[in-house]
């Protein structure tokens, strides 16, 4: 046998295909995540943790049961003051 495998076009395109849609999942689901952490307060790269397997589990229940640095500073993602007099 000389030589190795030698991918044709079928491959190479099948290639591409998982690629490409590896990419647009990955950006579809860290993009979302990006906006909510920026909201609640957290650092935006925080979301870049649900691309590594096991943080990825982790994140959404620690953003969920996290307090929320905005609602402590009463900056962005602070439900409006209400004036009930």
């Amino acid at each position: 046998m000389e030589g190795g495998f030698v991918p044709g076009v079928a491959e190479i395109v099948v290639i591409l295909f998982v690629m490409v849609f590896g990419l647009v999942g990955a950006l579809l689901t860290v993009i979302p995540f990006w906006k909510i952490c920026t909201k609640a307060g957290f650092p935006g790269p925080l979301a870049l943790l649900m691309l590594v397997p096991v943080a990825n589990f982790i994140l959404p229940f620690y953003i969920a049961f996290a307090q929320w640095p905005a609602l402590r500073q009463g900056g962005q993602g602070a439900p409006p003051a209400r004036d009930f007099t």
